[in-house]
């Protein structure tokens, strides 16, 4: 199902890779981006990560979390944020329902692989409601994160 701007966010409950449960409405009240990543110790998505991590002040300025989320154990997660020092939180969708509610779910992966989280983003104001969305269908593309902060930049204003 995808998932269009104006709508509601689905709620989701995920653990983070310090095993801590975390819930969207935990952030009710701020904003957030969610990026979903095929999987850690990849080029593109070590590249993504560090990213946003180096320009992390950028998102705090405007008022927003950033999360992201993978089909990857949160073990592997931990492993993967302590290796490259990521400074938000990494959820583990481990068994793929977030990534399905979110449409951001490849079938079919590399390497026979299946069940693998599109690259995807999603801005989520403080009420809940989706003002971006981008679910990427090619894994080496990235997020266009110009206007990930312009979105961030109408919310915040």
């Amino acid at each position: 199902m995808a998932i269009t701007v104006g709508q509601q966010a689905p709620e989701f409950s995920l653990f983070d890779s310090d095993k801590k449960e975390i819930k969207l409405s935990d952030y009710r009240g701020k904003n957030v981006v969610l990026l979903f990543f095929p999987l850690a110790f990849t080029g593109v998505c070590t590249a993504e990560l560090c990213s946003i991590r180096d320009n992390y002040s950028i998102y705090n300025n405007l008022n927003a979390e950033v999360l992201g989320i993978s089909v990857d154990s949160l073990f592997v997660l931990d492993r993967f944020k302590k290796e490259q020092n990521l400074n938000f939180p990494l959820l583990s969708d481990f068994n793929k329902e977030t990534s399905t509610a979110y449409g951001a779910l490849h079938e079919k992966f590399a390497f026979g692989m299946q069940g693998v989280s599109k690259r995807s983003a999603f801005v989520i104001d403080k009420e809940g409601i989706v003002q971006y969305a981008e679910v990427l269908e090619v894994p080496t593309e990235l997020p266009n994160f110009t206007a990930i902060q312009d979105v961030l930049k109408q919310v915040t204003a």
